[in-house]
């Protein structure tokens, strides 16, 4: 048995999340029938995160094991031959048996996009959260750089943040420790402006809760428009209550950037 470790890339508008459904059409299921088809094997590929519905990557990380001498060109060759053009394997590579696509991952890139035009274009809409509100960009700025750093995220969890002792994992958790509070550490939040009308917002952390990063961008946008007050996302947090943040933000327009593993 030999190791392996993918990064792809996807584009999520159509599937159900990463995680395979019974039914349902889903990252993970894809990729499994993919490899049987091509090998006659059916591991199940372990992804650095679970993506909901309708989130898409640029940099998704999955490992399993495999019997068969593959040379890993081949591999990636033969699985973007078989599996649909809204997934691609940018990269196959044999690591080390200790290798986990989620419990090896030391940070990990989010990326939300939002569309500030007047007219989006339809090839674009798929990929973007339209917002035509007028927004205050050091309201917008600031709520970024006060989310940096260890903090509760209980306030931007779609869900209990403690479910270890039911044997549960966040779904979007990219570590072991990181599933047993809502604690996360934060290392990088910042707003940029795009070509095109795009406003894109970047985050770098150790892990995040289920719908953490669209619950971030929702809430700072309620500040930026002054549904909140300016200066308030230390309060919300301290709440450590869902019902003391913004709404969620819509999958459409957040990307799994990248994952980080040790060199």
């Amino acid at each position: 048995m030999q190791n392996w470790k993918l990064t792809l890339t996807y584009d999520g508008t159509a599937y159900h999340g990463w995680q395979v459904q019974p039914g349902l059409a889903t990252i993970q299921g894809e990729l499994q029938a993919a490899i049987h088809r091509l090998l006659g094997e059916s591991p199940l590929p372990q992804g650095s995160g679970r993506t909901d519905a309708g989130v898409h990557a640029l940099g998704q990380v999955a490992s399993f094991p495999l019997e068969a001498p593959i040379p890993p060109e081949n591999l990636q060759r033969a699985l973007n031959r078989t599996l649909p053009a809204s997934i691609r394997v940018l990269e196959a590579l044999r690591v080390e048996d200790t290798f986990h696509a989620r419990h090896s991952a030391i940070a990990k890139t989010y990326e939300y996009r939002i569309f500030r035009g007047p007219l989006c274009p339809p090839f674009l809409a798929p990929y973007v959260h339209q917002c035509r509100w007028k927004l205050d960009p050091t309201a917008l700025e600031q709520a970024a750089e006060q989310v940096v750093g260890e903090h509760d995220f209980a306030s931007l969890a779609a869900t209990d943040p403690d479910l270890t002792a039911r044997g549960e994992e966040h779904p979007e958790s990219n570590s072991e420790f990181a599933t047993r509070t809502a604690t996360r550490t934060i290392f990088s939040s910042k707003w940029t402006e795009a070509p095109d009308d795009l406003l894109i917002y970047r985050v770098r952390g150790n892990g995040f809760l289920h719908h953490m990063v669209r619950n971030l961008v929702g809430t700072m946008l309620e500040i930026a428009r002054g549904q909140f007050p300016a200066g308030s996302m230390p309060q919300i947090l301290e709440a450590r209550s869902r019902s003391a943040a913004g709404p969620t933000a819509p999958a459409c327009g957040l990307f799994l950037h990248s994952v980080e593993y040790p060199s």
